[in-house]
């Protein structure tokens, strides 16, 4: 489970990731409140509109950045994102704090915090391949989910009693400090430990080359569907969690920040699971979306706020096992050269959906109430388990076959050829090769 925790490179990184995802946290969960219940009279649209606004540029800007991560060594990207992360946290506290803050002023940052997020993402999925390499890749995959949702556990109950205690300023204050312990992790990597990846040179139509490998990919676009139906409607907790405390149960911040905590708890134990595997499985996607789905029902009808809270793990453990699931399928199933493109258009789509999906969210808790919204996220585990089933039955990956009266699932060979590009033969084979053998896990 904690194989790549072995090398020294990834301990180092993943201790430093760990103090500013924390920080991360604790500036979301704070923000977020801020937002609702000082800026606005809970208004839960202005909470989906932050969100869009720190998501949303991924959509224009993540397939360039993941030209940028193709090009430029990871480090010296990581470092220049960290310490623009950390500015901007500093600015947006010290406003909070000053008690200047209007909510324009809160949407512009968290467009800035957006804009670099979107650069920085890619480089940071594509790095954590160069601290362990290939064969401990999906092992690395998990265990930074599990260290982005232990931060999750800490970071907003911590930010909710600190909230209470000094304010939200002072909370994304501390968010900034946290920052440095990422600079020094990257100081601290050893070089010469390091797999770095060829890096492409600077060349015309290298976007171009990315989408066309993801359109030739009939799984990854299949998994790119599901990614967006549950980003767009089923993760945004903020708005669930955040209404479903004001509105429905008339709580404050530290049980918003619980609220937060216990969805991670769930995360966790999501992230772990995925660290004992070999290798990312597709049925184990599909499973995740359904059984996202049930959780989220289960909470929607929850009549009590202890109910509530219980509710939530379940919902973090297989939204996490999906989403860790598909993002190692998605690394450890394409070609190191190009892997920055694609993990750019992942996220393009993981992230680009809550521009729409967070202001539509927050309408529907408005107008409906919080368990409407819940119902809605539902809904999009159930239709992202569809589109993986009808593609696999579209390329014979899937059957219904009738045994005594009795309708079983069986999964005939699946044909995949090499319908010629510009990267070679055997290249495309290695990866043909992958896709069969992971088709024969299903």
């Amino acid at each position: 489970m904690f194989r790549s925790l072995a090398g020294v490179n990834y301990r180092i990184w993943f201790a430093g990731a760990l103090i500013s995802n924390i920080g991360a946290w604790m500036q979301r969960t704070a923000q977020d409140w801020y937002v609702l219940t000082e800026l606005t009279d809970n208004d839960a649209v202005a909470v989906g509109i932050t969100m869009a606004l720190q998501f949303g540029p991924a959509l224009l800007i993540s397939p360039y950045a993941g030209i940028l991560a193709d090009r430029i060594n990871g480090r010296r990207l990581l470092a220049a994102t960290q310490i623009t992360l950390a500015l901007l946290a500093l600015g947006l506290g010290a406003i909070i704090v000053a008690g200047v803050a209007e909510l324009w002023m809160v949407y512009l940052f968290a467009l800035g915090l957006g804009i670099t997020t979107a650069i920085d993402a890619p480089a940071r999925q594509t790095f954590v391949g160069e601290l362990v390499g290939t064969k401990d890749l999906p092992n690395a995959v998990a265990l930074n989910s599990a260290s982005f949702n232990t931060a999750r556990l800490i970071g907003p109950a911590v930010a909710g009693l600190l909230t209470v205690a000094v304010g939200a300023g002072w909370v994304i204050v501390i968010n900034a400090v946290t920052f440095l312990a990422m600079l020094v992790a990257l100081y601290l990597l050893r070089e010469n430990e390091l797999h770095p990846m060829k890096k492409e040179a600077k060349a015309r139509g290298q976007f171009r080359a990315g989408l066309a490998y993801v359109r030739r990919r009939g799984d990854l676009m299949a998994i790119f569907a599901m990614v967006f139906l549950m980003g767009t409607f089923g993760f945004n907790f903020a708005i669930f969690t955040a209404t479903m405390a004001s509105v429905e149960f008339g709580r404050g911040a530290g049980e918003f920040g619980l609220m937060s905590s216990i969805v991670a708890v769930g995360s966790v134990i999501g992230a772990l699971g995925s660290a004992r595997r070999d290798r990312p499985r597709l049925r184990v996607i599909v499973g995740s979306a359904l059984g996202f789905s049930a959780a989220m029902v289960v909470a929607a009808l929850m009549p009590t706020f202890p109910l509530f809270l219980l509710a939530l793990a379940p919902i973090g453990f297989f939204a996490l096992t999906m989403i860790t699931s598909a993002n190692a399928y998605v690394q450890t199933t394409t070609r190191p050269a190009i892997r920055g493109r694609v993990m750019s258009l992942y996220l393009m789509i993981f992230m680009g959906g809550t521009p729409l999906g967070g202001p539509l969210l927050g309408l529907i808790a408005n107008e409906f109430g919080p368990r409407w919204a819940i119902a809605v996220g539902a809904l999009a585990g159930i239709a992202a388990a569809t589109v993986a089933v009808i593609w696999m039955r579209a390329t014979r990956n899937l059957r219904i076959r009738r045994s005594g009266g009795r309708q079983r699932w069986y999964r005939p060979r699946l044909l995949l050829r090499y319908d010629g590009d510009k990267y070679d033969r055997e290249t495309a084979t290695q990866e043909i090769a992958i896709v069969e053998a992971e088709s024969r896990r299903i």
